[in-house]
C-alpha cells in the first residue's frame, strides 16, 4: 500500500514530467525547422553562426509561454509573422537584428501584466494582413485607456523606418473617435465582440485602417 509520502512523490514527479513534456512540445512547435532548409533564406537562418540565436530564441519563447498571461495564440501567431519577416532579410545584420527584436517582444510578453491588455492583429480576406499591424488596448485605470500600435514594414529598411508607431489615449466612453498622437491621424474605432474595425478619411493614414481580430 502506498503511504501519503509515496503518493505525493508520484504526484510531484507526474507534474514535473508533464511540464517537461509541455516545454518540449512548445520548443519543438516554435523552433525554426532546420531539418530541410529549402530556400536560400532558410539556409542562412539555419547556418551554424545562428545556432546560438536560435537556441536563445527558443528559450525565451518557452519562458513567455509559461510565464506570460498573454493569450497563447497571440504568441504563436506573432511568432509566425515574425518568421515570415525574418525570411525577407537580405543581410546578416538584418537577420541578427530580427532575432534581437523578437527576443525583446517575448521579454515584453513575459515582464508585463497582459491581463489588462487586449491584443488585435490585422486581417485581410481571412488571412494575416500582407503588411502586419498589431494594436494593443491597455486599460490603465478605470477611466483611462492607452492604445498602442505597430505597423511592420520591410525588415531590410533602416531600424528607425522598419515600423510605424501608433499612440493614443482615450477614456472608456470615448473609444470610438481616436487620434493617433504620432501622426495626428483621426480614426473611427468600432469594437464589436472579437472584431475591431478601424476606418479613417485622412489620406496618408490608411496603414492602420482595416479589420482586426481580438486575441483573448
Amino acid at each position: 500500500m502506498l503511504v501519503n509520502t509515496d503518493i505525493n512523490l508520484i504526484k510531484t514527479l507526474g507534474t514535473l514530467f508533464s511540464i517537461g513534456c509541455l516545454c518540449s512540445t512548445m520548443a519543438y512547435a516554435q523552433d525554426i525547422d532546420c531539418t530541410r532548409p529549402d530556400t536560400a533564406s532558410m539556409k542562412k537562418i539555419c547556418a551554424d553562426n545562428f545556432a546560438e540565436s536560435r537556441e536563445k530564441l527558443s528559450n525565451h519563447y518557452i519562458t513567455a509561454f509559461l510565464v506570460s498571461d498573454a493569450p497563447v495564440r497571440l504568441l504563436e501567431d506573432t511568432h509566425h509573422l515574425w518568421l515570415k519577416r525574418l525570411q525577407l532579410c537580405k543581410s546578416l545584420d538584418c537577420y541578427k537584428q530580427q532575432f534581437e527584436i523578437r527576443i525583446e517582444d517575448l521579454n515584453f510578453y513575459t515582464s508585463l501584466n497582459q491581463s489588462l491588455t487586449n491584443h488585435y492583429l490585422k486581417f485581410e480576406n481571412g488571412q494575416f494582413a500582407t503588411q502586419p499591424v498589431h494594436l494593443q488596448v491597455h486599460q490603465l485605470t478605470k477611466d483611462k485607456i492607452k492604445i498602442e500600435g505597430i505597423a511592420y514594414r520591410n525588415p531590410n529598411n533602416k531600424l528607425e523606418t522598419q515600423t510605424i508607431p501608433f499612440l493614443a489615449y482615450t477614456t472608456a466612453d470615448q473609444k470610438s473617435e481616436i487620434v493617433d498622437n504620432e501622426h495626428d491621424c483621426k480614426y473611427h474605432f468600432d469594437f464589436n465582440k472579437a472584431i475591431l474595425s478601424v476606418t479613417t478619411k485622412q489620406k496618408g493614414c490608411e496603414r492602420f485602417a482595416g479589420i482586426y481580430r481580438l486575441y483573448d
